[in-house]
């Protein structure tokens, strides 16, 4: 026990157990004052409240639009990189293939539908191509990520300031901004969504705003997912180049004949020129523009380091030359032709590389061009709006030279050789005097030459005149056809009658309707200068018909083995071979001595017919010698009649200018006509049945009668061979 005597406090149980504890005591909280915005004060103090208020909002606005802006961008460019293929799928993205044609010795002279050389890597092309490639389109090609803003704002400037909206024109796309609008964004080509492929060309480029957006996003994809060099490689050989070429190694074969690893440095400066406007730029279009073109571009690479001051300076003192086959661009009237013959699915639509071996002679086309040239310079006024059209072709019915018109030959332009359907005039009357010779007329046989009619039902009473107006009495057949007298012309035809002409003439190949009447006998019905040549071809190879061609053998690219071969050439006989002996020799007549003697070639022997229609609106020279049938049509487009142009004048001396080209170094050939005998009488030849003839005694109307009896019989036998 405890001694002390301290007073002790008491203990409490409550305070021990279950009394809870006084609560601390709070220091009392100091008074703030709440914050507020100061009161704008005077007029520059709520002005300047005001833009700090818009400011704040459109920043508050532009951050969070961005931020959407952006995931929607991360979107696309995930979706474009997801739907991306393997680089490699991408490098010809062709809708149709391509026709190459070449000539019969094998040499290419013209390409159709879309032409594809093969696929090259960047790193297999020449470093002067990807060099230019990149100074002329993209110099910071390797820097960006797709897209270049600074690029952009210059070419928004540049547009503005040439008085274009900041979108047209110039728009500052990168390399792969342009792959991405070659590849049309993934999407490809559908004939059920687009009429052509050009309107889908069309729509892959256009400009609008929403589909540069699109564009953008797609190049970031395409940059995500491929290498640069990938991205180049596409651009490469996707690019269209002009003339149907379709990526760098296609148009370095087509301009230059050579591989795209060949071309050095004026040769891929004259490419990369192409890609600003191929058209505008294709050196087979002028090649002066091209140079000047490719002038600039080598300047660029000079400032860009590609080239040395030295090295641009000899490839500017040696630009490009074209290859020989570029530059002579033979045949394209003739390449359309056989495009236009050929089935459609390996010709005008085809989805395959087709390989079409044709029977062009390239010296035989230039040796018609030339003659054409030659004498328009020559004989035909400056300015003159005149046309002509000029075939070659041999006796089987090959097609081995052909002119369409004047002026420039544009893929695809109108053809006067094969599609201008125009009178024929007399260079239709063979057909009528064949008809006669099968019948067993001779060509020492005489007709009156004379004033003579007809009654046409329902057109009065017709007579035939002369081109000179004058008569010559009773004259042999060959007088009247080498002199071309119409009235002789129109009494045979009616004589042996007119539905064996004409069979005669479709035998031979005219296609085109013949008139039902009279004036038949003198040409008034039209063909093409394609079907005449060919009918002419018949007389030639001694009287079988010929079907003209020009397709010899037909592959796809890469094979051997051909997918069919010539679709022409001989046929059935229509007259026998003498009669075309007989006709050949008449026919001798007209250029020795007759209306076509401006046609003769000085070495060898040569036949054909002169042909004017009414005022002059055409005229024709048809022709051969041993070797070869050709044919010569002159007139106007419009059918404005000709200035003193006869088929025995300018015609006639295009095709002897044409035949002397064409004989160069072949040795001379008798033509295998049949020559009638000198001791041959001649006998008149019959009047035709109803006609009235003028100046006749009763005895000649009465032999007239019997030989009329006599050639009907002659032609129920000719109608049931």
């Amino acid at each position: 026990m405890s001694d002390s005597k301290r007073t002790k406090s008491r203990l409490v149980a409550d305070r021990r157990y279950g009394a809870k504890p006084a609560p601390p005591k709070r220091k009392p909280r100091k008074k703030t004052k709440r914050r507020t915005a100061a009161r704008p004060k005077g007029v520059f103090g709520w002005l300047w409240f005001a833009i700090r208020w818009v400011l704040r909002l459109v920043w508050r606005t532009s951050v969070r639009i961005t931020a959407v802006a952006l995931i929607i961008l991360a979107g696309g460019v995930l979706y474009y990189w997801a739907t991306l293929p393997e680089v490699g799928d991408l490098f010809d993205g062709r809708a149709r293939g391509s026709v190459t044609l070449t000539d019969r010795e094998g040499d290419v002279f013209a390409w159709r539908g879309d032409q594809f050389g093969g696929v090259v890597h960047v790193g297999q092309v020449s470093p002067h191509l990807k060099n230019a490639v990149v100074a002329t389109e993209d110099k910071r090609f390797y820097r960006h990520i797709g897209v270049s803003p600074r690029g952009i704002a210059s070419a928004v400037r540049i547009n503005l300031r040439e008085g274009r909206g900041p979108l047209s024109g110039h728009g500052g796309s990168t390399i792969t901004q342009q792959t991405a609008k070659l590849l049309c964004m993934g999407q490809p080509f559908d004939p059920n969504v687009w009429e052509s492929e050009r309107a889908y060309e069309s729509e892959c480029r256009s400009g609008s705003l929403w589909r540069k957006v699109r564009e953008a996003t797609y190049a970031l994809a395409m940059e995500a997912k491929y290498s640069k060099d990938d991205i180049l490689s596409i651009y490469l050989n996707r690019a269209f180049l002009g003339a149907g070429s379709r990526g760098f190694e296609a148009a370095s074969q087509r301009y230059f004949g050579k591989s795209a690893r060949e071309v050095n440095a004026a040769e891929s400066a004259m490419l990369a020129g192409l890609l600003v406007a191929p058209s505008r730029y294709a050196p087979t279009n002028n090649i002066d523009r091209s140079r000047r073109r490719a002038a600039t571009v080598l300047r660029l690479m000079e400032e860009q380091g590609y080239l040395s001051a030295a090295e641009r300076e000899v490839a500017t003192n040696n630009p490009a030359q074209l290859s020989p086959a570029a530059q002579r661009r033979a045949g394209a009237y003739f390449a359309d032709w056989v495009m236009s013959e050929g089935p459609e699915f390996f010709t005008r639509n085809t989805t395959e590389d087709v390989v079409i071996l044709t029977t062009l002679d390239q010296r035989l086309q230039r040796a018609a061009e030339e003659a054409v040239q030659v004498v328009f310079e020559t004989k035909v006024r400056e300015g003159s709006l005149a046309q002509a059209a000029v075939i070659v072709m041999s006796a089987d019915g090959a097609v081995r030279a052909m002119v369409g018109g004047r002026g420039a030959q544009v893929p695809g332009g109108f053809n006067r050789a094969t599609q201008a359907k125009r009178q024929t005039g007399s260079a239709f009357k063979p057909f009528v005097y064949a008809t006669a010779l099968e019948l067993g007329y001779s060509p020492n046989d005489t007709v009156n030459d004379a004033p003579y009619c007809l009654n046409i039902p329902g057109s009065g009473e017709w007579c035939p005149k002369n081109y000179t107006n004058e008569y010559y009495g009773n004259v042999t057949l060959t007088h009247a056809f080498k002199d071309s007298l119409n009235i002789p012309a129109v009494k045979i035809s009616e004589s042996v009658g007119r539905d064996l002409v004409q069979r005669v003439a479709r035998d031979f190949g005219i296609e085109s309707a013949l008139a039902d009447s009279p004036a038949m006998a003198l040409g008034a019905s039209e063909a093409t200068l394609l079907e005449m040549v060919g009918a002419y071809a018949g007389i030639l190879n001694g009287g079988s018909s010929v079907t003209p061609y020009g397709l010899v053998e037909l592959r796809l690219q890469g094979d051997d083995a051909p997918l069919m071969d010539t679709t022409g050439g001989i046929g059935e006989r229509v007259i026998n071979e003498t009669a075309a002996g007989e006709l050949m020799y008449m026919m001798s007549k007209v250029v020795t001595e007759g209306s076509g003697r401006r046609a003769a070639v000085p070495d060898r022997q040569a036949a054909g017919k002169t042909g004017t229609t009414q005022a002059a609106r055409d005229a024709w020279f048809i022709g051969f010698t041993a070797d070869y049938v050709a044919g010569v049509w002159m007139g106007y487009d419009d059918n404005t009649p000709l200035s003193g142009v006869t088929g025995g004048g300018l015609p006639a001396e295009i095709w002897r200018a044409t035949m002397i080209r064409v004989h160069e170094g072949l040795p001379s050939r008798p033509l295998p006509m049949s020559t009638p005998a000198a001791s041959q009488v001649p006998t008149p030849a019959p009047q035709p049945q109803g006609d009235k003839p003028r100046d006749t005694d009763l005895g000649e109307q009465i032999e007239s009668i019997a030989e009329g009896i006599v050639n009907q019989l002659l032609r129920d036998l000719f109608g049931n061979r």
